[in-house]
């Protein structure tokens, strides 16, 4: 996650067939538009730069060049399907076609921190309106009628009054000599007329999956292509102090032996980690040569890392008063005046983003120019990385984005496109770099280790006065450069400082904590520890309350408000790159999310001996969620989870089914850190190899119902990738101490 600036500034132009052919290399006949939808300050004297290409053929069929990135949310159907909506296409008739890594043609492509909905609801369906109303206005022009006479339906226009039909590819021709309607002039249909937003619709490259002919990036092949491995370092910030490579070599197969540069520690994101490459005629030989290799290491300024011990001085630090990153009353004197303080300790480990997908790229250098196929989140930024890494000019770099198998913010960092360049126009050869399960367990941008430190004051009649939270994570910027040993603004904003509860004092602390490995951005980030420690704690003080979970943070959080946190926290509020006035932090809605879940979960009811219910609401990335967890502890303390109710607001729903399926995954991604996953290092190395270490939930694992409800609304859409994460793992040890009487304040949680 990365914060965003948006702009509301959207700009349509119609397109010259050269220009659309220069920019996209897809032949086209009838309506061609560009769609620019401005992602941050508009600069004077920049010239026109769609996001997005709409054509509209002449043999009817509807293209559209999409520029976000595929990678199980939906995002390349629903951006499309709302454009399809205001257009009146016939989804069967729409074929989408995937940009290549270019910000001069396309704007911001960066495809994480749940943004891109959000971003480009209004645009896309800006662009499908211009589109309908150049049709209409074609088809008016060939019947000689008022153009309020025709309307659009189902790839026709229809005449109201007389009932004739005339199909787009009828229109295209007459319609791509008209001008585009101004900004002013665009009509958007009613909601009620809406066929495809709000409703549930398959995903556009399902089929493709299904069959086999989808191009994940492991798929992507060149002629002549050479396979790589790369010995890295186990420890982040090492280097290759010497190598033989004699064994290797003898192994048929092997083509070539490169050592590529170390990064040192800190690096940047799109460096590579260094090692010895081993080029082969296959994947297999590569990695049987890789294991031939006598390499010693130097294992540098992180040699040394133990989390075990890193840990326990992040506990000593969380102890003590720190930074102030937001203040509100006076939290000494609630201390100090209470009846009571309730005082909790919260641990997060590591956690790896293990896609199913590890990290590959394919890369061909030739002529002075690279050409890249990967399953890349961001591809200007491996088109950047890739063009200042070989030392080449922007124009000479091509990024072909294929699916992903799965990302979490890994595949947002270039580095493994990096190192595929490399090796291309060291060798001369295609080269197709794989990451193993080891590599990607060993050499990922982990989850940061976290120590959440909370103390609440409560007076005589136990209502809470005072909640002070102490906050430790080596922050992200910890790995690019050394000075960045506290965590940021924006990372302490993501469900830490923002906290929406009406207590009269609130203090929120954070502690320095330097990075030992390499730590990057996995699915909703800070989120994650902060969602944990916060709702376990509320859960407590329920408990000493002897209040009903669900009633107490519906108590806590007093009247309905939109709350000020822009007067409240230390840093700028970035509210996840959008304005607090358009976007409000409302505590009604998060109030919704609890009773709705509440009453769609069977909260309350009477349940076996070994069986409880743990509640909890979160908001992230604008997006409201509330969460039961059910879980069932038989005798030997096995956890199961017979049911797991979500309460979603994410504004207008556009794709229910898309939607539903995020919340679905997202319980799952959130047990796995929650129940089962974890790394843990020692002597600066992962101790998890695969997956009979890092042990990610298995289909016996996952719970027997998920059910996902929405709130209704007609908001603005915002982000469902990340929301379903935080949440959980707080409302699921909540549920196991309604089982047990036990309370858990680590993670993963084991009841052995």
């Amino acid at each position: 996650m990365k914060s965003q600036s948006t702009s509301e500034e959207t700009v349509i132009r119609k397109i010259d067939r050269r220009t659309f052919l220069k920019a996209t290399g897809i032949t086209a006949t009838g309506i061609i538009l560009g769609l620019q939808m401005q992602c941050s300050p508009k600069k004077s004297g920049v010239s026109f730069s769609p996001n997005v290409y709409l054509t509209i053929n002449g043999d009817g069929s509807v293209t559209i060049v999409t520029h976000r990135q595929e990678m199980g949310t939906g995002i390349r159907t629903n951006l499309p399907m709302v454009l399809a909506d205001e257009l009146e296409a016939d989804w069967s008739r729409v074929k989408l076609v995937q940009a290549v890594g270019d910000d001069k043609k396309y704007g911001d492509q960066n495809t994480d921190g749940s943004f891109s909905m959000r971003m480009f609801f209004e645009p896309m369906r800006k662009a499908g309106a211009s589109a309908r109303q150049m049709l209409e206005q074609a088809a008016a022009n060939q019947w000689d009628v008022s153009v309020t006479e025709c309307k659009a339906l189902n790839h026709e226009v229809v005449n109201a009054t007389t009932g004739k039909k005339i199909a787009f590819e009828e229109l295209t021709e007459a319609a791509s000599k008209l001008k585009a309607p101004k900004d002013e002039e665009i009509k958007l249909k009613d909601k009620a007329d809406w066929k495809y937003i709000g409703k549930s619709l398959g995903t556009y490259d399902a089929p493709f999956i299904v069959n086999g002919t989808a191009t994940y990036g492991l798929d992507a092949k060149y002629e002549g292509m050479k396979y790589a491995v790369i010995a890295r370092c186990p420890v982040a910030g090492g280097k290759v102090k010497s190598f033989n490579a004699d064994k290797a070599k003898a192994i048929p197969g092997v083509v070539k032996i490169v050592e590529l540069p170390a990064s040192g520690f800190p690096a940047k994101f799109h460096v590579p980690m260094g090692g010895i490459a081993i080029i082969a005629n296959n994947t297999w030989t590569a990695i049987s040569a890789r294991k031939e290799l006598e390499i010693e290491w130097d294992f540098g300024v992180n040699g040394d890392y133990d989390t075990a011990a890193y840990i326990n001085e992040m506990k000593a630090s969380a102890k003590k008063k720190g930074k102030i990153r937001r203040s509100q009353g006076n939290m000494d004197a609630a201390i100090a005046g209470a009846s009571k303080v309730l005082e909790s300790t919260f641990v997060i480990p590591h956690l790896a983003h293990a896609p199913m997908e590890p990290p590959n790229a394919l890369a061909v250098y030739k002529d002075g120019k690279c050409e890249v196929w990967a399953p890349v989140q961001s591809p200007q930024w491996a088109r950047d990385s890739v063009t200042s890494s070989l030392g080449l000019k922007a124009e000479d770099v091509t990024v072909n984005v294929t699916l992903l198998g799965g990302a979490f913010g890994r595949k947002s960092k270039p580095d493994f496109v990096v190192e595929a360049a490399m090796l291309a126009k060291e060798t001369g050869m295609p080269i197709k770099v794989i990451w193993t399960r080891e590599d990607d367990l060993a050499n990922d941008f982990f989850h940061a280790v976290s120590v959440q430190h909370i103390r609440v004051a409560f007076d005589k009649q136990k209502k809470v006065t005072g909640w002070n939270h102490r906050s430790v994570f080596p922050p992200i910027g910890g790995t690019t450069s050394e000075k960045e040993l506290e965590p940021s603004g924006g990372e302490l904003q993501l469900g830490m400082v923002d906290f929406p509860y009406d207590i009269p004092a609130i203090q929120c602390e954070s502690h320095e904590a330097k990075a030992r490995t390499r730590i990057g951005w996995l699915r909703s980030v800070c989120n994650i520890q902060h969602a944990f420690a916060i709702g376990s704690m509320l859960d407590e003080i329920a408990s000493y309350r002897g209040m009903d979970p669900a009633a107490n943070l519906i108590d806590l959080l007093g009247p309905d408000r939109n709350l000020a946190l822009h007067e409240l926290v230390v840093d700028k509020f970035e509210n996840y790159g959008e304005p607090l006035d358009k976007f409000p932090w409302s505590t009604k809605r998060l109030r919704n999310v609890i009773e709705l879940v509440r009453d769609k979960s069977g909260w309350g009811k009477k349940l076996p001996k070994g069986q409880g219910m743990g509640i909890y609401a979160h908001k992230s990335f604008l997006t409201y969620v509330a969460c039961v967890v059910h879980v069932a502890v038989d005798d030997a303390g096995k956890i199961t989870i017979p049911a797991l109710h979500y309460a979603v607001d994410c504004g207008t729903v556009v794709n229910r089914n898309s939607v539903t399926n995020q919340f679905e995954g997202g319980a799952v991604f959130a047990l796995s850190g929650a129940l089962k996953t974890s790394i843990t290092f020692k002597n600066g190395r992962s101790e998890q190899h695969n997956f009979d270490t890092y042990k990610v939930p298995r289909m016996t694992d996952a719970p027997t119902e998920i059910f996902v409800h929405f709130v209704e609304s007609d908001e603005k859409p915002t982000g469902a990738g990340e929301p379903p994460v935080p949440p959980v793992a707080a409302a699921l040890a909540n549920a196991i101490f309604a089982a047990t009487g036990k309370r858990f304040r680590e993670l993963p949680i084991s009841l052995g």
